[in-house]
């Protein structure tokens, strides 16, 4: 193909207005419109026909890469069999089917799927569960969220209250009353240049022990966090981290929700961040790479002993919630097809294998001009820019326009970058992506 990596894109026409894009800078998206056409393995191809490297797997959701066979096939089969299927007081077979498969990737570690459309709606569905399994159980005063800040949980209005990015929470007050928030775990003092896990961090795990003094563990439903916050910039828990947050939910019959949503189906070199950290909450919530990013999916699984409260219960509906489309038929199909493709085609092979090579690519940054910090863990990392003076994320922004005029699709969070392509690359992508990306930030001196 024609090396046509310095052609702008075409300019804005009628034919773009009408849609209001999402988490978009809408009018800058007018005067430098970005338009893909196709998309096949580690590359888009835009409107104009330029190869883009994608350095994000899409929004973190397509692991396998684009357009794989089996998931393309396996839609169209199901399309053409089974569009659609009530999700009430009706099933059908691959609904379960997937279920099964999901239960056992996970390592039989949880019991049962509820299935949701995202991972909005998944973590929803898990705050909604945390505080039904409370109630279920006649400990009806257990009504407090625990988030995290800088957590990223989505949009549902659960999801905003639990999360901590404050630009996402700030237009749309008064979220849910009765939410708390442990502080994050960055510290450019103490964790900066951290290759994995940090060393530094673990005892802010101990934050929640003030919580439960201030409001009192009989009011405490969950605690929910990312295992590694995704959204906010990649940040990676300090070593014991995890395991103390474990213990003192379990000392305080607090129950813990891992969001999986982005390090979910081998981001981190593991099936989830349960295997990769060995610390395993009573729920999780997954989306993204559960279809490849195909189509609409997300799912919680939870623990036995959360679903069996439910089954104890009078007769009739268990849990008041769910979606029209849950477990959509379609969608159902694209998991089966995913999951075929993990557990055939060495992808999670393929991460540990490169781990170390992109580990040591992305490092070979440091030094570049106004890098402040890089961190990483699987086949993801983070390359964190020092602000334009009064103009915070102006910086990152500038090059994520600059990237895909060169052919690099990265995503930027505030100043910082964040890398996670999809886990089929090879040695040469990551070279492509880092060098690239490499010449610009020493452009920018």
């Amino acid at each position: 193909m024609q090396d046509q990596t310095n052609m702008a894109e075409p300019s804005v026409s009628s034919s773009l207005s009408g849609y209001w894009m999402p988490f978009t800078a809408n009018r800058e998206f007018m005067i430098h419109p970005r338009l893909m056409e196709s998309a096949f393995g580690m590359y888009y191809q835009s409107v104009n026909g330029r190869r883009i490297l994608d350095g994000t797997s899409g929004l973190w959701c397509t692991p396998l890469g684009h357009a794989h066979p089996g998931i393309v096939q396996a839609v169209r089969d199901m399309v053409g069999r089974l569009d659609y299927s009530p999700a009430f007081h009706m099933g059908h077979p691959a609904a379960f089917q997937l279920a099964q498969e999901l239960l056992a990737f996970a390592g039989g570690r949880f019991g049962q799927v509820f299935y949701a459309n995202s991972g909005s709606e998944s973590v929803d569905t898990a705050l909604k569960i945390a505080l039904a399994y409370h109630h279920a159980r006649g400990d009806t005063g257990r009504t407090r969220l625990i988030g995290r800040e800088r957590g990223y949980h989505g949009v549902g209005f659960g999801g905003m209250s639990v999360g901590g990015i404050a630009a996402n929470r700030k237009s749309f007050g008064p979220l849910l009353p009765g939410v708390d928030h442990l502080p994050h775990t960055h510290s450019l003092e103490h964790n900066a240049w951290s290759r994995g896990q940090p060393a530094w961090g673990a005892h802010l795990a101990d934050d929640l022990e003030r919580l439960v003094a201030l409001h009192g563990a009989h009011t405490i439903a969950a605690v929910i966090v990312e295992p590694v916050a995704g959204s906010t910039g990649l940040l990676i828990p300090p070593r014991g981290y995890l395991e103390r947050l474990r213990a003192i939910c379990d000392a305080h019959g607090l129950l813990l929700i891992f969001d999986e949503v982005i390090t979910g189906f081998g981001r981190v070199g593991a099936p989830f961040a349960v295997d990769r950290f060995g610390v395993v909450p009573d729920m999780i919530t997954v989306a993204k790479g559960l279809t490849n990013g195909v189509i609409p999916m997300g799912a919680v699984m939870v623990k036995d002993h959360i679903h069996d409260a439910f089954m104890r219960g009078p007769d009739g509906i268990e849990l008041l919630h769910g979606y029209t489309y849950s477990g959509h038929p379609v969608a159902c199909a694209a998991g089966l097809a995913a999951l075929a493709a993990f557990r055939d085609e060495g992808v999670l092979e393929n991460v540990r294998s490169l781990e170390a090579y992109w580990e040591d690519a992305v490092h070979a940054l440091r030094g570049l001009p106004h890098v402040i910090d890089i961190r990483n863990i699987g086949i993801a990392a983070a390359i964190e820019l020092e602000p334009l003076p009064g103009k915070p994320g102006a910086r990152a922004f500038e090059l994520f326009r600059q990237a895909f005029e060169r052919g690099i699709l990265i995503r930027v969070t505030g100043d910082t970058i964040a890398l996670s392509p999809p886990l089929i690359l090879k040695r040469q992508h990551i070279d492509e992506l880092l060098g690239k990306l490499g010449d610009l930030l020493r452009a920018t001196a």
